[in-house]
């Protein structure tokens, strides 16, 4: 655990370059959309947004003129429906945009868009985002890399991101974690580690407990808990190492410390392999897509010199595997990182015949 763990606080917008913008069209990720993140920007004011508590969110709800409002609703209705439906318009008549929020507080300031469903009440949330090359990396590699599916969009300057349901995980630590039973503590325990090992495979960065969400899902008799980031700005972006492996931020002490208690060594050592070998099957699976999305990453600029220099000599320190000091940008570091992975996982797999 390291209290002085420094993240740049201004981290640049890296715009989506034209080999990217290939790519995400190849996959449908680009599409044309009726309202950009500039448009929402025109809001002519706004309230704060408290929580059940009376706390401030960092949220404002805003609200625009009259004669925008009404289409604006309608642009929104129907990105909601190319994010989350067949894109056609049949739908709009049963959606109501309930609120647009902004947030504060964060690099990408987003807008948070509630839409609800007249007929049942029912409702879900999009986010309205500019659009970052570094983003738009870390939601490609999730979605391969992890075990979770994620839907977004892009369309110039502007990301669509579907929302990630989760207890936030700073809130979970403070609120719900001291009543979990030794069982549960156990398997959130086992969780961390993983979610750990895989944040470090793949070099997504700043996973402090508010970018994190706890999933619980209850399984018979127990509740199975897991971890899924939510942020994806600092994807290949820091120097040191350390800010690509969450049990270094003190926000997720209690979460180490509970790994301490109730895991043995031994099998931290077993969960971390077994994450490498889910990540390394991924890898085979999405052979195609994820060379292309590499190729994108190495002929981009997503970070700067110094922090290129300073990760690819503390992965070789922690490797000895000479590919990372011949790196020459982020892309190469990653696809290197993730060749070393993948040829660990051939080699034991070798082994066992």
């Amino acid at each position: 655990m390291s209290d002085d763990l420094k993240i740049s606080k201004r981290k640049p917008t890296y715009p989506v370059s034209n080999k990217l913008d290939t790519y995400l069209s190849e996959y449908r990720r680009n599409i044309d959309l009726p309202i950009f993140y500039s448009d929402l920007l025109r809001f002519q004011g706004s309230i704060v947004v408290y929580d059940k508590n009376d706390n401030d969110t960092l949220w404002v709800r805003v609200y625009y003129n009259d004669y925008e409002r009404e289409e604006i609703d309608r642009s929104l209705k129907l990105v909601y429906s190319h994010l989350l439906s067949d894109g056609g318009e049949s739908i709009i008549k049963f959606l109501n945009v309930d609120a647009i929020d902004f947030c504060t507080f964060g690099n990408s300031k987003p807008f948070r868009i509630k839409v609800r469903n007249i007929l049942n009440d029912n409702y879900t949330y999009f986010y309205v985002k500019t659009a970052d090359a570094s983003r738009v990396y870390g939601l490609e590699l999730e979605q391969m890399l992890s075990p979770y599916q994620i839907n977004f969009l892009v369309c110039k300057d502007t990301l669509i991101e579907e929302h990630i349901a989760g207890i936030p995980g700073d809130e979970f630590i403070k609120n719900m974690l001291p009543d979990c039973n030794p069982s549960e503590k156990a398997q959130i325990a086992k969780e961390f580690v993983k979610f750990n090992e895989r944040c470090l495979i793949r070099l997504l960065g700043d996973m402090r407990s508010y970018n994190y969400v706890i999933v619980p899902t209850h399984d018979f008799d127990h509740v199975v808990f897991k971890i899924r980031a939510i942020d994806f700005d600092q994807q290949s972006y820091e120097g040191n190492l350390k800010i690509y492996r969450p049990q270094f931020f003190k926000e997720n002490y209690n979460m180490v410390k509970m790994v301490q208690e109730k895991i043995q060594a031994e099998s931290i050592y077993q969960y971390k392999i077994e994450e490498r070998s889910i990540v390394a099957k991924r890898m085979i699976s999405y052979h195609t897509r994820l060379n292309a999305l590499l190729d994108c990453m190495e002929a981009d600029e997503i970070s700067i010199p110094k922090h290129i220099e300073m990760l690819k000599e503390d992965i070789y320190n922690h490797t000895l595997d000479l590919n990372f000091r011949n790196s020459n940008n982020m892309g190469e570091i990653l696809k290197n990182a993730l060749d070393f992975v993948k040829r660990n996982y051939e080699d034991v797999s070798l082994k066992r015949f």
